[in-house]
């Protein structure tokens, strides 16, 4: 289990990024030979993803669940289409299998969401927590003065 860090943090991260949350709904569990391909691809990607940093891509934190949601970071949403397009990574073969074997037959769900998010206008907040989530990706610090409750986290304009 990784150490934990026991006092209140937040992340300072410069300039803008995006949030990718992905995942997959398995609507028949018994058609395994359906749904555990598309479950498989997603380790692969991010093993990739971790090893190119001039990608664009930050990070990753994995939450829970069956099967679990992936928040990704990304510093540009170009970065992100241009992995999801290029024809040589993990994703684009995932991704044309996946529509020449699954397409719209209701056997297993796929979804995203993604966040273009400016700089300063995020705040997070984690205590008695090991690096996580966005404390992944950006700086650690101490919640501390100004930065000690959500509105002094997150920047406003004047």
């Amino acid at each position: 289990m990784a150490n934990t860090i026991n006092q209140r943090m937040t992340v300072q991260l410069e300039g803008d990024f995006v949030v990718f949350l992905i995942g997959m709904r398995i609507n028949h569990f018994w058609k395994l030979h359906k749904w555990i391909p598309v479950a498989m691809s997603m380790p692969k990607m991010l093993k990739e993803l971790s090893q190119k940093p001039e990608s664009g891509f930050l990070g990753f934190q994995m939450y829970g669940g069956i099967p679990p949601v992936i928040a990704q970071y990304w510093r540009t949403f170009e970065q992100l289409e241009a992995y999801a397009k290029d024809r040589n990574g993990q994703h684009y073969p995932a991704w044309k299998e996946f529509n020449i074997k699954i397409k719209s037959s209701g056997d297993v769900g796929i979804w995203h969401e993604t966040y273009k998010v400016r700089a300063g206008e995020y705040e997070c907040i984690y205590n008695n927590m090991p690096e996580y989530g966005l404390g992944k990706v950006g700086v650690l610090v101490p919640a501390v003065g100004k930065k000690e409750f959500a509105a002094g986290r997150i920047f406003r304009e004047k």
